[in-house]
Order: structure tokens, then sequence, then C-alpha cells
């Protein structure tokens, strides 16, 4: 960072507005559109019911544009991408796009494999209101070499900040940064996030359902920067917590997924 990049805000739960967003969201109960990857379908929808949000795996090609017009918001997770996958995750892009739906684009391993890269960049070019990946994909969305290791990430959500809040700027997306630390830029605001637990990594979908908690808040806080920061803050310290009672990756899945359903209402 230098001297002319924002200055970081810390935010952690709880606090007030965010307790008001997750409310709102219980509320209303966002429907959000997942076209996500395989390994990862059946916890993103777990994930979303159990914080009061409505998940539609629609992911047929000749049905996705009507889909998004009905949703109140997108996810696109490359994760597992086929060529199939590609065709509907352009045309639901495409209509989001056209209907101003807001959506979220999560571009796994982006850089490490060309068909994927090439998708990803077609994506983008479709206007996401948020970017979420680490630091790896970041860098590579960004046009620097990230040290991508397939999906993970082998540099510091700190060493890819700065390209964050460029990626921000250029893209027009708020871009949530996810790490040991996780950071939400808009490229002027960078909202910092800690909290969450070593042993979400042993869980495969821990990083993906972040993106989907994401696109459940953006219909419901008015402001992308506010959704990406209030979804992250929630989720770390939902992983944080769920940790102290997990025996092991299995049992943390069953505590985070019990810890999201009763957050803010104890």
């Amino acid at each position: 960072m230098t001297s002319s990049d924002p200055i970081t805000e810390s935010l952690a739960w709880p606090r007030p507005d965010l307790l008001d967003d997750l409310d709102r969201l219980r509320r209303k109960a966002p429907l959000v559109h997942c076209i996500t990857n395989a390994v990862v379908t059946n916890f993103t929808a777990n994930v979303l019911l159990a914080v009061g949000a409505s998940p539609a795996m629609v992911v047929t090609t000749e049905e996705v544009e009507e889909f998004v017009g009905i949703a109140d918001a997108l996810l696109i997770n490359v994760g597992t991408i086929t060529s199939s996958d590609a065709e509907a995750m352009l045309r639901a892009a495409s209509a989001a796009d056209r209907t101003n739906t807001p959506w979220v684009l999560d571009p796994v391993a982006v850089g490490v494999l060309a068909y994927r890269t090439a998708i990803v960049e077609k994506l983008a070019g479709f206007r996401p209101t948020v970017i979420r990946g680490n630091a790896s994909e970041i860098l590579a969305l960004n046009g620097l070499s990230g040290g991508a290791r397939g999906v993970d990430a082998t540099v510091s959500s700190d060493e890819a900040l700065p390209a964050a809040v460029e990626l921000a700027r250029s893209t027009k997306a708020v871009v949530a940064l996810s790490g040991k630390v996780d950071y939400v830029t808009d490229g002027v605001d960078v909202i910092s996030v800690e909290g969450g637990n070593e042993i979400m990594t042993k869980v495969t979908g821990t990083g993906c359902t972040l993106g989907a908690l994401i696109a459940a808040f953006l219909p419901v806080t008015g402001s992308p920067l506010r959704a990406a920061a209030a979804a992250s803050a929630i989720y770390a310290s939902v992983g944080e917590r769920a940790a102290w009672k997990a025996h092991g990756p299995g049992s943390f899945a069953v505590a985070f997924l019990d810890r999201l359903s009763t957050i803010g209402l104890q």
C-alpha cells in the first residue's frame, strides 16, 4: 500500500448495523440464483438456507436468462467449469447486466488454466457487482502473477491488497479479497475483516459459499461494499465460533451451519 491508498476500517461481528442487515435479509429471504461448482452445490444451498435466504440452482442453458430476471441476486462460480457451464454462465451474466440484477463473480483458479481464464475475462465484461477471490485469483485478474497452485492462494491477502484496490477501480466492482485477513474494497474505501479459523481451509466450499452469502446480502443492504463486508464479518464470526465446538472438519461443517442459522438470534 502507498500513502495514496485508502485507509482501512476494521469490521467485526457483532455491530448494530450488521444485525440490522442480517434482520433485513431474513425478512426479505432473497432468492439467490447460483451457478456454482459441482463440489459445493449442496453446501452452498444449505448455507443460504441457514442464513435465511432462498437458493436456486438453475444451471440449464435454456433457463438461466429467464431465471436471472426472477432472482434477487446471482452467483457465478467457475470452480468446475465445463463447456455447457460456460455458455450458461455467459448467458446469465449478460442477462444480469441487462436487468441490473446484482451479481457476484467467483473466478476460481483464474490464471492457472487458459480456458477458464478466457471465460472469466468474458464474464468480467458483464459488470459484476462484486468479485470475490483469494489473493492469487485477484492478482491474476488484475494482470499480475499470482503464484497460484490450483485453487489455493500462495500469497497473502496483505500482499494482494493493492491489486484488489486497482481491480476495483478498473472494473467498478467491489472486490472481496479472502485470506487470513479478508479485505473488501470499492477502490476508494477498504474494510478489513479478521476472524475465522484455520479449520475452514480443510472444508471444501468455505470460500465458495462466502460468495453466495455476499450475493444474498446484495439486495438488502443497498450498497455492494456494505453487502460484501457484512457477509465477510458474519462468515468470519460463524467460522471462529463453529471451530470451538468442532472435533474435526466433518463436525465443523455441521457446527458452521448450526451457528449460521442462529447468529444474531441468541
